[in-house]
């Protein structure tokens, strides 16, 4: 029939349009899957690399599947503050830079340019979203959305599972700069000394495989436990302590410093020292904020 003759070529379009889109399907996946990147955010990088090409910016999609993963991930990081550069009529990017595009454009890019061009630069992005972007890679978002949701399901049966089977480590696991719950030495170097506090920023929730994939990716798989804090559902959690396999590699992820600041996937976390909570004495405590403790 006249139906499915137009369902098939419909059909085979798609097939079609998806292959002359492979190499673009190929970056969105490396973002979406292998760095864990948010896929609506992604999707708006990949339309502005794409915008980029249309502005005689050369072959910039294979020049970013060139590089290697970690550098794609920070190249992301910088498009994201290319997009507030796009999305803000005032420019506000003057303590920012973007080395890693620069040293990939072979023609004069900078955050003035996407401020400047902010107009044409939105509705060009806009325009690449619906009409290629969602139209290319609609199943891969679809897949890495569900993987997500997956991922928060499991995190909440290991809450669930955690305070049903461990009701007395509430206090002690989750209590800002309280004394590790683990006391078990390795090559005599206690579980506190091995041990980074992790801050996020509010409003931006850092999840646990987040901080394991990035922290792999540059220090290596050396991470012994984590504990994030203990919040209700739908809620971000502020804080968290990361022990490590050897007290070395804490001096060497906050590079000899009492504090280090990361991004991990667009969002800002502070890294410091783990400083435990003095033991509770019979004297009635005055202060209800801890000594080290600094907002953000």
């Amino acid at each position: 029939s006249s139906t499915s003759m137009m369902a098939s070529s419909s059909l085979y379009s798609m097939v079609d349009f998806k292959l002359f889109y492979s190499i673009d399907r190929k970056l969105y996946t490396l973002l979406v899957m292998n760095l864990w990147r948010d896929p609506r955010e992604s999707m708006q990088i990949l339309a502005l690399w794409l915008w980029l090409e249309r502005m005689g910016y050369g072959s910039v999609v294979r020049k970013v599947l060139s590089l290697p993963k970690i550098l794609i991930k920070d190249l992301a990081d910088e498009m994201i503050i290319c997009l507030s550069c796009i999305t803000n009529d005032h420019f506000a990017c003057e303590n920012s830079d973007i080395p890693l595009l620069k040293s990939l454009m072979e023609k004069e890019i900078s955050l003035k340019y996407f401020h400047n061009n902010r107009v044409g630069a939105t509705i060009g992005v806009t325009r690449i979203i619906n009409e290629v972007c969602i139209r290319a890679c609609h199943d891969i978002m679809q897949l890495a959305i569900e993987r997500i949701t997956e991922q928060d399901l499991l995190d909440t049966k290991k809450i669930i599972i955690s305070s049903r089977t461990q009701p007395k480590l509430d206090e002690i696991e989750f209590q800002d700069h309280a004394i590790l719950p683990c006391t078990q030495e390795i090559n005599g170097v206690h579980p506190q000394d091995r041990t980074v506090f992790i801050s996020f920023s509010k409003g931006y929730p850092v999840h646990e495989w987040e901080m394991r994939e990035f922290l792999a990716s540059y220090f290596g798989d050396y991470i012994e436990s984590v504990y994030m804090q203990n919040v209700g559902l739908h809620k971000q959690a502020s804080f968290a302590r990361i022990v490590f396999h050897s007290a070395k590699l804490v001096q060497k992820i906050l590079g000899g410093m009492d504090k280090e600041k990361f991004t991990i996937n667009g969002k800002h976390v502070w890294a410091r020292i783990f400083v435990p909570k003095p033991a509770k004495t019979s004297l009635p405590s005055l202060s209800l904020v801890p000594d080290n403790f600094m907002p953000l």
